[in-house]
C-alpha cells in the first residue's frame, strides 16, 4: 500500500507541476482541467500516507511537501471561482431594466437525438439568443420551428461535430462566418439592435479541445485573435461559445486580459457544463465573457437534457455608464507578446482561410 500511495502521489505531483509549463502540447494542457480533482487526490495522498507511515524521515517529508506544493499550485488557479473572492462582474442594480436580455448557450452533442427534450427547455427558458454547438443537418431539421420563434438566425450545421447554429429574437447585421484558425471549424460574428435600439457586437467560438495527436495552438490563436477583434471593436463585446478549454487555465486568463472582458464565474462558482454524464469529472467549457458595458442580472447552468454538456443561461443588462465600476482585466507588454507569438506560430503551420459570407442571417427583412 505505501508503494501504490507514492506512485499514485507521484503521478498526482507531475500532473501538478507539469502545468506549471508554458507549452500547447495536448498533454499537457489536458491537466489544466482537472485541478480540483487532482487537488482532492494529493489531499486524500497526503492524509493517508501521514495516518499509515507518518513523515519521519527525509524522503517522507519531501514527499509530503510535495504533495503540499501540487495541492497549492492547484488551489491557486481555481480559488477565484469560488465565493470566497471578490465577484469581477456586477450585479445590475436597475429594477425595470430596458436593455436586457435573456442568453442561453448549448453544446446539444452531435450524436445525442433528444431534440424534443432540448426544444422543450428552449421553450420553457425562452432565451432572446440561442446558441447551439455541435448541430449536423440533421439536428438543424429538428430545430426548424424555432425559426418561428426566432427570425433572425445564423446557421451552419456540420456532420464533424463543430456545427454552430445562432437564434436571435433580435436584428442582426454585418453576419460573417469566419474560419479563423482551421479549415472545417466556424465561427460567428454579428452586430445585434437591441429594441431600444443599442447595439452590441458578439462573436461565437468552437475551437478544438485538446486531445491525442491534437495540441492546443490552434484553439490558443482562435481565441486570442477574437480577443483582439474584441477588443478593437467599437461596440461593446460579447465572446461566447464552448471554448473547450476551463476558466481558471492560463489561456483563458490571457484571453481574458487581452480581449479586457468580464467573466461572471468570478467569485460565484465553477458552474461546471461539461462532463454531464460523468458527475465527478465535471469542467467549465461552455463561456459567456462579456463587456464591462453590460451587467449581470442572472447566470445559471440549465439541467441536462441528454447531451454531454450542460446548457449555460445568463440574463445581461446593457449600462454602458456603469462600465468604470468593474474591475477589468488589462494585459501588459508581455501579455501582448505572448499573445501575438501564439496568434503567429499557428500562421505558420495552417494555411489562412478568408472570412466566409456566404451564410447571412435568415432574417425576415
Amino acid at each position: 500500500m505505501k508503494f501504490a500511495l507514492e506512485l499514485f502521489g507521484g503521478l498526482m505531483i507531475m500532473a501538478s507541476l507539469l502545468t506549471l509549463v508554458k507549452s500547447t502540447y495536448w498533454w499537457i494542457r489536458v491537466l489544466d482541467f482537472p485541478r480540483v480533482q487532482v487537488a482532492l487526490f494529493c489531499t486524500l495522498v497526503l492524509g493517508a500516507y501521514g495516518y499509515f507511515y507518518g513523515y519521519e524521515t527525509t524522503a517522507a517529508k519531501l514527499f509530503g511537501g510535495l504533495l503540499i506544493i501540487a495541492i497549492v499550485n492547484e488551489l491557486i488557479h481555481v480559488y477565484k471561482y469560488t465565493p470566497f473572492v471578490r465577484v469581477q462582474a456586477l450585479r445590475s442594480k436597475i429594477k425595470v431594466p430596458k436593455n436586457s436580455f435573456g442568453f442561453m448557450i448549448s453544446n446539444v452533442r452531435m450524436t445525442n437525438k433528444k431534440h424534443e427534450r432540448f426544444l422543450k427547455l428552449v421553450k420553457e427558458t425562452d432565451p432572446d439568443m440561442l446558441l447551439v454547438n455541435e448541430p449536423n443537418q440533421r439536428w438543424a431539421t429538428a430545430m426548424e420551428e424555432l425559426d418561428e420563434r426566432y427570425p433572425y438566425s445564423i446557421k451552419r450545421p456540420l456532420e464533424n461535430t463543430y456545427g454552430m447554429m445562432f437564434f436571435s429574437k433580435f436584428p442582426l447585421s454585418h453576419v460573417d462566418v469566419r474560419y479563423l484558425v482551421e479549415e472545417g471549424i466556424p465561427s460567428f460574428y454579428a452586430l445585434v439592435e437591441l429594441p431600444t435600439g443599442k447595439k452590441f457586437d458578439l462573436f461565437t467560438v468552437h475551437p478544438q479541445p485538446p486531445h491525442l495527436n491534437k495540441d492546443t495552438d490552434t484553439r490558443e490563436a482562435e481565441l486570442l485573435t477574437v480577443a483582439k477583434m474584441a477588443k478593437a471593436s467599437p461596440w461593446a463585446s460579447i465572446v461566447a461559445g464552448d471554448l473547450n478549454d476551463v476558466a481558471w487555465s492560463y489561456s483563458t486568463n490571457l484571453f481574458r486580459k487581452i480581449s479586457g472582458l468580464l467573466d461572471p464565474r468570478i467569485g460565484r462558482g465553477f458552474y461546471n457544463t461539461y462532463n454531464a454524464l460523468i458527475p465527478f469529472f465535471r469542467y467549465s467549457l461552455d463561456h459567456i465573457f462579456y463587456d464591462p458595458a453590460f451587467r449581470l442580472i442572472r447566470l445559471q447552468r440549465l439541467p441536462k437534457f441528454g447531451s454531454d454538456h450542460f446548457p449555460i443561461f445568463i440574463r445581461l443588462n446593457y449600462e454602458p455608464l456603469e462600465a468604470d465600476d468593474h474591475d477589468v482585466p488589462v494585459a501588459d507588454h508581455e501579455d501582448h507578446e505572448e499573445a501575438a507569438e501564439l496568434i503567429e506560430n499557428v500562421k505558420d503551420i495552417v494555411p489562412p482561410t478568408s472570412p466566409v459570407n456566404d451564410i447571412v442571417d435568415s432574417s425576415k427583412q
